[in-house]
């Protein structure tokens, strides 16, 4: 009985017109998501599975605003592959009412040159256009304050993009941040006209030394006149080091000096003359120096060799091993014929280790016979 039940259950099933359902491949797992929100995602390609990961929360928010948004971002020239990219990394952005977006575009025309700049801006950093309303006005008394110190306008939107928090705060702490900046460089010798010059070198190589305090700088700077360093050699370092003066403390560089010291066996006069020439001996952690000294000293290279060129340990040991067997293939000898050729950054390499191919390729007597190829 139950046999022949089961055998009409089948064979009614397989007369019964299947179900087709179309179903999205990113649809939504979860039920408190916002239909519209995930919906909308999908349609402009964006990878929902990697937004569900990372920030999966705003997918239950609303209301959101994806399409005004994505609409937004493709009035200024922005593709439908960049909107994708923005939206999967930044998903947030969607939250934004329109007049709010609309609003903050305006304010960075004020100091971006064009539209399409503006887009790359937003694909970069995009955390830095998608801000909340109630750091707009801050946002406008911070434009004003930089421009009004003759600041250019590409500087002013660096520093927005990359440090979009000094910005966002009150325009009496970037004030003071630059205050004592510029009172620094004139107590160190640096002349008033040049000082525009100086200051907006600073802060483009590291928006970031606005979101340190002052006395900040002050402390370091007196750590290194404390090691004997004059005006002029800390105006060079306050230089050299592109504002990272302000992410070292005095404890790790007493750390990092007092390492490199005991490694080469030198006085503070030569301790001084070394760090002129390679900053990176004040900012890099003793555990950093002792991999590079011990690369060096094992690849060949003599304590003085790195005394002489001091910049060769800005290079990874991974670097100097492959450098030097480039360099050996063409039949050049660090130990015996410098530095030089091993140093600087991979356009200078480059270039150097060029020179050396075209003269082990140049005819050595005859200058009219045909060019020897290497073996």
């Amino acid at each position: 009985m139950l046999r022949l039940a089961a055998t009409s259950l089948c064979l009614r099933c397989q007369r019964s017109p299947s179900l087709r359902l179309r179903v999205r491949p990113c649809a939504t797992l979860n039920q408190s998501e916002n239909q519209e929100t995930v919906d909308a995602l999908y349609d402009l390609s964006v990878d929902i599975q990697k937004v569900r990961k990372l920030k999966g929360w705003v997918l239950h928010r609303s209301p959101a605003y994806t399409k005004e948004v994505a609409g937004l971002l493709k009035d200024m020239g922005a593709s439908g592959a960049v909107v994708a990219r923005i939206l999967a990394v930044h998903p947030e952005a969607v939250l934004h009412a329109p007049e709010q977006v609309r609003s903050q575009k305006e304010l960075w025309m004020s100091v971006c040159p064009s539209q399409r700049e503006l887009v790359g801006i937003i694909e970069k950093f995009p955390a830095s256009i998608f801000t909340s309303a109630s750091h707009q006005d801050n946002q406008r008394s911070n434009i004003a304050f930089f421009l009004g110190l003759s600041l250019n306008k590409r500087v002013v939107t660096k520093l927005m993009a990359g440090a979009p928090q000094s910005f966002s705060r009150q325009v009496q702490q970037n004030q003071e941040v630059v205050c004592t900046l510029q009172q620094t460089y004139l107590e160190l010798g640096g002349e008033e006209a040049n000082m525009k010059v100086w200051l907006q070198k600073l802060l483009s190589q590291n928006p970031f030394v606005l979101l340190k305090p002052p006395e900040v700088l002050r402390q370091n700077l007196m750590f290194l006149r404390g090691r004997g360093f004059s005006t002029a050699e800390l105006l060079r370092l306050l230089s050299k080091l592109r504002g990272f003066v302000i992410e070292l403390n005095p404890d790790s560089m007493r750390r990092s000096l007092t390492f490199s010291q005991d490694a080469i066996g030198c006085t503070e006069a030569e301790l001084r003359d070394l760090v002129l020439k390679c900053p990176a001996l004040l900012y890099y952690p003793e555990s950093t120096l002792a991999e590079r000294f011990g690369g060096l000293l094992g690849a060949g290279i003599s304590m003085s060799q790195i005394t002489e060129t001091p910049t060769i340990l800005e290079l990874t040991p991974q670097i100097v091993s492959c450098r030097i067997r480039q360099l050996e293939a063409r039949g050049y000898d660090v130990k015996s014929g410098g530095l030089d050729a091993l140093n600087g950054t991979k356009k200078d390499f480059e270039r150097s280790f060029g020179k050396l191919r075209l003269r082990g390729e140049r005819p050595l007597f005859n200058p009219v016979a045909p060019l020897r190829g290497d073996d």
